[in-house]
């Protein structure tokens, strides 16, 4: 008998953002693409045939920027102090972290975003206590889940000339090894204590390899007036000059940024990752993701790797400040962002591209079409729906199971590996 080679999706509501497209149809994957789309696709034999009747299927969902390491932090009291504290804090929990630490945030907060649909991440690292293979230990994390990763390790001097170094060797090696479902990145952060022999390691790197260059800026209400302090200019000023700023490069927050400041970005083609919970977090202020151009994704940060949640969030918060958004393109970006980081289609629901799916058991309560399909995302669709998620053509999630990892025991893991970094923390 000739195994299984191909899956056949059959009767779904297909939903594709970017232009808003919402039919019913069927889809064949095999070899992780999709191979076929249609509306009554006739099985194969030896077929994997699902019926999917009655339910939503929509592409996988992308975070443009994530602390998967953050997710240990969950839950420790601490008084409210805004930006600064919570940033001290994070800082704190990083200086502390473990490679087992650092593993078991990866394997529940890649669980947590597998459950919400989201099937890539964007992860910024650091870990300076254990630089080499920490960021092996997030793809190994991630690994179990089936979920994709861009993993980057952030690169500054908080920590030393020593810390540095290994963090551009880290990062070196693990674009050099990154295959599959994980692509290396170059990472940059704390660029108001950053000096510009950094930076120009950074691009050296970030050319060098090709690899995509994640930079967290303008977040921070400081570090304009602390890279002016001791550099002489403004962390944009000084990318700029560099060059560090190209379509290859994602800039995450910009909270801060002037309007001359997000032309300049926009001039270049930066990507621009917007993470609207996680400013309302840190009180850091409120920014213009209106004005973040073509490139605008959505962000996830420090929060769950929920990006629906996110995009309503973004959404409301844009809509009540007088500036609103789209969200379906600030979805739709996504895929074109993982689809420049991976080298292959993402997105839309058609042949040759990825096969990564979320299946919705949403019933809509009003008409669902092209027209009124931002309402539902905006308004009905939410993480509670999540029923069946595919990875590069494999299940990942079926009927609200992950089918290659324990969630109790992911959970019960995280649980330890955060007691035991609060105890270092002394708290």
């Amino acid at each position: 008998m000739r195994p299984l080679v191909t899956t056949l999706l059959k009767g779904a509501t297909l939903v594709e953002l970017e232009p808003p497209v919402v039919e019913r149809g069927d889809l064949r994957i095999d070899k992780g693409r999709i191979v076929a789309r249609g509306t009554a696709l006739e099985p194969l034999p030896n077929e994997e045939t699902t019926d999917l009747s009655g339910r939503v299927v929509m592409p996988g969902l992308v975070s443009a920027h994530h602390h998967l390491h953050a997710g240990l932090l969950r839950g420790l009291v601490r008084a409210p102090g805004g930006f600064g504290a919570e940033q001290s804090v994070l800082e704190r929990l990083e200086d502390a972290l473990s490679l087992d630490d650092i593993q078991a945030a990866a394997a529940v907060g890649g669980l947590e975003g597998l459950c919400a649909g989201t099937t890539t991440v964007f992860n910024l690292h650091v870990s300076p206590r254990v630089v080499p293979g920490s960021l092996a230990k997030v793809a190994h994390g991630l690994n179990d889940t089936g979920i994709r990763g861009v993993l980057a390790y952030e690169i500054s001097e908080r920590a030393g000339a020593v810390s540095r170094e290994e963090a551009l060797e880290e990062v070196t090696a693990f674009i050099s090894r990154a295959r599959g479902r994980f692509r290396g990145a170059v990472g940059l952060s704390h660029l108001g204590a950053t000096s510009n022999d950094t930076l120009t390691a950074v691009k050296a790197v970030a050319q060098g390899s090709g690899a995509m260059l994640l930079v967290n800026v303008a977040e921070d209400p400081r570090e304009e007036a602390k890279s002016n302090e001791q550099f002489g200019a403004a962390p944009l000023a000084r990318l700029l000059e560099l060059g560090l700023v190209t379509e290859r490069t994602v800039v995450s927050q910009g909270v801060h940024f002037s309007w001359p400041d997000l032309s300049e970005l926009l001039a270049r083609g930066a990507w621009m990752a917007h993470a609207a919970r996680s400013n309302m977090n840190t009180q850091t202020g409120l920014a213009t993701p209106s004005k973040f151009g073509v490139r605008a994704t959505l962000a996830t940060d420090v929060m769950s790797l929920d990006v629906l949640a996110e995009g309503q969030a973004a959404s409301l918060r844009a809509r009540d400040s007088g500036a609103p958004i789209d969200v379906l393109h600030f979805l739709a970006n996504g895929h074109r962002l993982a689809s420049a980081a991976f080298g292959m289609t993402m997105g839309p629901l058609r042949e040759e591209a990825v096969a990564d799916l979320v299946v919705l058991d949403y019933q809509p309560p009003t008409p669902l079409n092209a027209e009124t399909l931002a309402a539902h995302v905006l308004h009905g669709m939410a993480s509670q729906h999540v029923e069946s998620v595919m990875v590069d053509g494999m299940w990942r999630l079926w009927k609200r199971k992950p089918l290659s990892v324990d969630a109790v025991e992911l959970a019960r893991h995280s649980r330890e590996a955060a007691s035991a970094v609060w105890s270092r923390l002394g708290g």
